[in-house]
């Protein structure tokens, strides 16, 4: 380019430049040269402007993305040191009003979002996000990271809990405790059932979802290089529960526990609630679930990821399910239900932390194995699915699959119904 060389000129006393001329001449040669600076800003902003359209044309393939519940969740990821999600926002339609954004990356290997508190907003938000057209979610691991309630029999406030069953535990028929019969130790029934001790007679589908029992113990490895996070609050609450030896693991720090989650609407407290959940716990798996942590969403996130499984756009077997204590399921010895579930176990800001703390060490472990490990899927050594058998293989609790071991196919709902009816009979 020229007119900087001839700028230079035009500024040089020269004989042949009377002053005035030569001023004129430069007057004329700065709105020449605004006028070549305006060009080159319309021209570069045409280019950024472009680049987004084509960027918007093409769809992001995360590696990871991070299901968060609520905004604490969320949060916890935004200004961390390790990557910056804030840096790509997808509105997506259909998410939470309060949370209409999916976060991103610069290079769109992790995303996060926020779905909701409780099973309707999860359904509602996932089953958006699998159907966008601005992700392809075919080789994503899925997150889901929050915090919970715990079993002080198993783990602790802080504890970071990795799941292989999901059981939908108030899915059943329900008494008021004072009109139950005097013979049953809860006012909960399995559905289509008598007792509370019989398998549910009915089935809806989404009763227990099980999960990649090599991909948990891949992130319990990654979570248990991360220091967590504990506070002297959680530490003297949790004191209350060495008085019971069967607590011993509700008053100790926080660790990485392998064991299950359990799902309702209901925010429970108390022993009696308890028992009656880790009792469904056991029958829905048939004995093989540990009832552990206590939570408002993951059957729903799951049966929406199944959906989407069975329709070619994620894979099921690239999800985990991460929760970390934040209170306790039942009170400690001399305490009321009432006094654990309105009282401060401490147990929020190291739950929240330990989300971060735990959870980042499973990120980066994916990220950086991608080529080795990752990109290709870790291949399931169990039964991953619902309690149908919908996505084939044949499930290791309830009545085996109603599909034969296939993956579902099309059929009239009588039909289904029918064969469902008839598995059922066999228990």
């Amino acid at each position: 380019m020229l007119w900087p060389y001839y700028y230079k000129i035009l500024q040089r006393p020269s004989i042949r430049y009377p002053v005035k001329q030569r001023q004129a001449h430069i007057r004329t040669m700065n709105l020449f040269l605004l006028s070549n600076l305006l060009w080159l800003v319309v021209l570069a902003t045409a280019a950024v402007l472009q680049s987004d359209d084509n960027d918007k044309t093409k769809p992001i393939a995360p590696k990871v993305v991070i299901i968060s519940m609520f905004d604490s969740e969320g949060d916890v990821w935004y200004g961390i040191p390790e990557f910056n999600l804030l840096a790509r926002n997808i509105t997506v339609p259909g998410l939470s009003p309060i949370f209409p954004d999916v976060h991103c990356t610069s290079d769109g290997s992790v995303c996060q979002l926020t779905t909701g508190e409780a099973e309707i907003n999860a359904a509602t938000t996932i089953t958006s996000l699998v159907n966008s057209p601005s992700f392809d979610l075919t080789k994503t691991y899925f997150m889901i990271a929050g915090i919970a309630g715990v079993n002080p029999m198993l783990a602790t406030t802080g504890s970071v809990t990795f799941a292989r069953y999901a059981v939908q535990v108030a899915l059943q028929y329900e008494f008021d405790a004072r009109d139950k019969p005097a013979d049953f130790p809860t006012g909960y029934v399995p559905q289509g059932s008598f007792r509370p001790d019989q398998y549910p007679q009915e089935l809806y589908g989404t009763e227990v979802f099980e999960v990649n029992d090599a991909l948990r113990k891949l992130a319990v490895g990654y979570a248990k290089q991360a220091t967590l996070n504990d506070t002297l609050a959680a530490q003297q609450y949790r004191a209350n529960y060495k008085t019971n030896s069967v607590f011993a693991a509700g008053a100790e720090g926080p660790s990485i526990v392998e064991c299950d989650t359990a799902t309702s609407d209901n925010f429970w407290s108390g022993t009696l609630l308890s028992e009656a959940f880790e009792n469904t716990t056991t029958l829905f798996t048939n004995g093989t679930g540990v009832y552990c942590t206590t939570q408002q969403e993951d059957n729903a996130t799951l049966e929406s990821l199944m959906r989407a499984a069975k329709a070619g756009l994620v894979d099921f077997s690239r999800i985990i399910i991460m929760r970390t204590a934040s209170d306790f399921d039942r009170e400690f010895p001399g305490q009321t239900a009432a006094a654990n579930l309105f009282g401060n176990p401490g147990g929020f800001i190291p739950s929240i932390l330990n989300i971060h703390l735990a959870g980042v060490k499973v990120v980066q472990g994916i990220i950086d194995n991608w080529d080795g490990t990752f990109a290709a899927g870790v291949a399931p050594t169990n039964y991953i699915g619902d309690i149908w058998g919908s996505l084939g293989g044949n499930p290791d609790f309830g009545p085996g699959s109603i599909f034969g071991g296939q993956n579902a196919p099309v059929q009239s709902f009588r039909t289904l119904r029918n064969g469902i009816r008839l598995a059922l009979r066999s228990l």
